[in-house]
């Protein structure tokens, strides 16, 4: 596979060469008061109709350009427009640009940044939430959070704000990948669900894949979640502090090296730090809890970054994190969870090519614990190593992409069932991929192609996932689109999807021993979770900032494994498998204004399981799910802000009791008197499998805030929250 990566390497070098005689043009935009990369900035070259966006970290290229002098202009929404004149030689020609803030409103330029990423990037199944959005949705302390924010995007179910756990798309939480700059984070919302361990000051971009992702991602079959993290501010120290009554949050950033004589080349670094005070708050906020107690949530978060920036635009990052989490019930149960680790990445722009050279090593450790009075304790570990390196390849019409991986990771799990029966695992597994990723843009037809090669080789198993994503430009305003691919993953939880709520969330690998197809004495052909995803769908401008974007999907779980936590003798099988099938459509309407805000989400989406007995819907199968957001700003410099969300969501199924009976542990074995032994109360389910559906759930949140700015880059903000709830028979605590 190696030598495979060597040769294409080589021979796109040569056809770099080929193509010498012409000039490329490569660049990085950045903001003027503050050294920030510019994302969505749009970059063309003067009398022609050549052209680029700037990505996530501010950098363009333009290749395939003649040689000579040019003009070159770059606009984006907030900032003065820049017209500079370069000079385009031979091979690559790099220069920096930096932006002045604009002191008019732009609200009238038309070229809008989110509709020229729509007609040149694919995007199926793909939304990109912004740190502004997050902050104008009403939540729980006036701390705008992912971990709330998520729950409003289409397609994407919780069952409550205790837990915090996601289901996308029919995924449950182990099938989905959260990414932090790269790093795969371990149940990354804390067990009050109301909070991630994300701080929202520093998140750049979080982009939500639902389905039909390129062959880049690996290790989940449902969805991906893609969190990066910006740099420290590169030319002056600044922080804030925040408290209210469910947190305090404060960060910290700044230069450590700054710019010198107009160079970009700078090192930043960037601190922050959150601890909850819900644990002693909540006595007096609410009365009808155990004022000695309260509610019994704790966590602490902490994260560092330090950031390089080279004259050329290269980067490095070095990031260190350590996530907290504790609840305790009084003298009944105690869980405690962290979460802690590291990672190294670059991204090197090769001179005198179109290569970008990308990499990363990240190391990170995940325990879970869990005491329970009358129960023997359990606990869950995992460490995951992974290495990656990529190269990007820019043509003129083109982008070639391919890349290898290697994952690593520890498993230990030790658990008693009800029964006293051990089920515990201690693995070592190591997976080996690589990706090859071709991107062709015309005007009219955007095509992705790709293809991911993994060898399992803890289970001895070779998977080749093809994958296809491509967008049809019918007209200016009007877009059709679609995607779909094979996924496979090596880890599975010890959440079992019929659980509504466990706090305990612990991860093992595949089995290596013997498993069975559902209800069958047959062994499966491998050991591995497998999905397939199509996605169709259309976006269309109804107007100017104006957008509806339509998806159907289907989602088909060819194998599902899950911990056999019911196994009554050392026998059973440790694991039980299933199949399942998931599909929808979700909808999504956002019309954004200077002033105001309009976010309107629908999804209508149908998920069942088939464990060879029986068909039977998945306890997070809401049927229809509707989300309504508004925001609204008001003043000069926009001092207040008004928002308001509106939730309405179809119950969740649920298996119903046919009735109740006497049970016996019969702990003295067969000296066990059921006439003087305390007895316990047996439940009879029915034969139906969640044949029940829950209540309809509903829930409005409204919130105002104000900033009071001391100086012109110092402020002072504050909120005030209203909540109502209607009818809710789920998990929902404030």
């Amino acid at each position: 596979m190696t030598k495979n990566f060597v040769l294409i390497f080589l021979l796109t070098c040569t056809f770099q060469l080929a193509f010498g005689q012409r000039g490329s043009f490569r660049g990085i935009v950045f903001d003027n008061s503050n050294s920030k990369p510019i994302a969505y900035a749009t970059v063309t070259i003067e009398g022609t109709t050549l052209g680029a966006m700037t990505d996530e970290e501010g950098l363009f290229i333009i290749s395939d350009l003649p040689l000579g002098v040019t003009n070159v202009m770059i606009t984006s929404i907030g900032f003065d427009s820049l017209v500079a004149a370069v000079k385009i030689g031979k091979g690559i020609n790099h220069q920096n640009f930096y932006l002045k803030p604009a002191d008019v409103n732009l609200g009238e330029v038309l070229i809008s940044a989110a509709k020229t990423k729509s007609k040149t990037e694919v995007q199926v199944s793909r939304i990109s939430i912004t740190p502004k959005e997050i902050k104008s949705l009403p939540s729980t302390g006036g701390d705008g959070d992912i971990a709330q924010f998520l729950t409003i995007v289409p397609g994407i179910v919780s069952t409550g704000d205790q837990g915090g756990q996601i289901y996308i798309r029919g995924g449950s939480p182990v099938q989905n990948k959260i990414l932090l700059d790269g790093m795969t984070i371990f149940n990354p919302f804390h067990s009050i669900g109301l909070f991630s361990v994300f701080e929202t000051e520093i998140v750049r971009s979080a982009d939500v894949l639902s389905g039909g992702f390129d062959a880049a991602y690996s290790g989940r079959i449902s969805a991906m979640v893609d969190i990066k993290t910006r740099e420290g501010n590169r030319k002056q120290l600044g922080g804030l502090v925040s408290v209210n009554p469910f947190q305090t949050r404060a960060l910290l950033e700044g230069p450590l090296f700054k710019p010198k004589n107009g160079s970009p080349a700078t090192t930043s670094f960037i601190l922050t730090g959150k601890k909850s005070l819900i644990g002693q708050t909540s006595k007096s906020l609410y009365s009808y809890i155990n004022d000695s107690i309260g509610l019994p949530y704790d966590y602490t978060d902490l994260f560092g970054k330090i950031s390089v920036l080279s004259e050329t635009g290269s980067k490095f990052n070095v990031i260190g994190f350590n996530f907290k989490d504790e609840v305790k019930f009084g003298d009944i149960s105690t869980l405690g969870w962290k979460n802690s680790g590291g990672s190294v990445n670059f991204s090197v722009l090769t001179p005198g090519s179109n290569f970008i050279i990308g990499g990363l090593l990240s190391y990170s450790s995940y325990e879970v614990n869990l005491s329970e009075k009358d129960r023997d304790p359990r606990s869950s570990e995992i460490k995951p190593y992974n290495l990656q390196l990529d190269f990007t390849y820019f043509g003129k019409a083109s982008e070639f992409k391919y890349g290898i991986e290697v994952n690593g990771f520890r498993t230990a799990f030790q658990f008693k069932n009800n029964v006293g029966i051990t089920i515990e695992q201690f693995d070592n597994n190591t997976e080996i991929g690589g990706f090859l990723k071709y991107k062709y843009k015309s005007p009219k037809l955007l095509v992705e192609p790709s293809v991911r090669l993994q060898y399992f080789a803890s289970l001895g198993t070779f998977k080749m996932e093809p994958r296809l994503g491509m967008k049809y430009n019918v007209s200016d305003n009007f877009r059709l689109k679609a995607a779909g691919g094979y996924y496979n993953q090596n880890l599975i939880s010890t959440v079992n999807e019929r659980d509504i709520v466990n706090l305990f969330v612990g991860f093992l690998s595949g089995p290596t021993e013997k498993i069975l197809l559902p209800n069958s004495n047959e062994a499966t052909k491998n050991k591995l979770q497998s999905a397939y995803h199509i996605v169709g769908g259309f976006e269309y401008d109804l107007f100017e900032n104006c957008n509806i974007n339509i998806e159907g999907y289907q989602k088909t779980f060819t194998q599902l494994i899950n911990l056999n936590r019911n196994k009554t003798t050392a026998g059973e099988p440790n694991y039980v498998t299933e199949t399942g099938v998931a599909k929808g459509v979700d909808f999504l309407l956002k019309y954004v204004q200077k002033h105001y805000n309009i976010w309107a989400g629908y999804s209508l989406s149908y998920v069942d399981r088939d464990d060879g007995e029986q068909v039977y819907p998945t306890i997070f199968d809401r049927r229809h799910n509707l989300n309504l957001m508004f925001t609204y700003q008001l003043g000069q410099r926009n001092p207040w802000e008004f928002s308001a969300r509106f939730n309405f969501g179809t119950g969740f199924p649920f298996t119903q009791a046919k009735g109740f009976f006497n049970k016996f542990d019969f702990t003295e074995g067969i000296g066990t008197n059921p006439i003087v032994e305390n007895q316990q109360i047996g439940v009879l389910y029915s034969d139906v499998r969640n044949g029940g559906r829950l209540p309809d759930f509903a829930r409005f949140d409204i919130a105002a805030k104000e900033d009071h700015r001391i100086q012109q880059k110092s402020k002072i903000g504050s909120t005030c929250k209203c909540y109502k709830h209607f009818r809710s028979p789920e998990y929902i605590l404030f």
